[in-house]
């Protein structure tokens, strides 16, 4: 699986791109590797993709109210065990993308921004949010069994 974070320059968000480089049973995607992007395409709207963007839905949502532990994150300095502070990111958009492959070739993928609503618009996202974003994806296509 290939991961890239690619943060917004004066925007406080980022984009995550996830390439699919193994066949998934569970969701019918078998053939990833595609010799054009059109091919692409039928890959994108198929049933199992569209399973597969449902299920990374449900679990980004997830990880987003309850991020993977990072010691120099500040919401974990005081514990708050009301749930009542606001998620420190929120979900903007989340599709299927199509990846250019290291062998001339195409594979689906995900495409994800995650925004911070908190941060000063026109304002990079600081390093330890990138921090955070890099873990959410990496436990992403843990959960989802893209690794």
């Amino acid at each position: 699986m290939s991961i890239r974070v690619i943060p917004d320059q004066g925007q406080p968000s980022a984009a995550i791109e996830i390439a699919l480089e193994k066949p998934l049973p569970d969701y019918d995607l078998l053939q990833l590797d595609q010799p054009t992007p059109r091919d692409v395409d039928a890959v994108l709207v198929s049933q199992g993709f569209r399973d597969l963007i449902d299920d990374a839905r449900g679990v980004l949502m997830d990880l987003l109210a309850h991020p993977p532990y990072q010691a120099s994150s500040p919401e974990h300095a005081n514990l708050d065990f009301t749930h009542s502070t606001p998620l420190a990111l929120e979900l903007t958009q989340l599709t299927g993308a199509i990846c250019p492959g290291d062998d001339e070739v195409y594979r689906p993928g995900l495409w994800i921004i995650l925004h911070d609503p908190h941060a000063k618009p026109k304002t990079t996202l600081p390093a330890a949010t990138q921090e955070r974003i890099t873990m959410i994806a990496a436990e992403l296509g843990r959960r989802l069994g893209l690794t």
